[in-house]
């Protein structure tokens, strides 16, 4: 498993640890506005593994793809992919 994949595991463990928390919270009947901040503390930590395995996903499968001739299809998929995170 090389680094990227290594730093998206671990936070992606975090943020399960994160919303673990949230799910005791709304049980105890904690207070909304430290709820809340928890929920967006784990969607920050899916957001930096999702942007992690993305990167490597250029720095290896992309770069394959131009250096083999078939570049422009991972373009599209990029594409794809960053419309869809645009539209968050």
């Amino acid at each position: 498993m090389n680094s990227h994949r290594k730093k998206a595991l671990q936070s992606l463990q975090t943020a399960r640890g994160q919303i673990e928390a949230v799910i005791k919270m709304l049980n105890d009947n904690r207070y909304c506005v430290d709820i809340s901040n928890q929920i967006m503390a784990a969607q920050s930590l899916l957001k930096k593994a999702n942007l992690l395995i993305l990167e490597q996903h250029m720095n290896s499968c992309v770069k394959e793809a131009f250096e083999h001739g078939n570049g422009n299809e991972k373009i599209i998929e990029i594409m794809e992919i960053l419309s869809r995170l645009a539209d968050k």
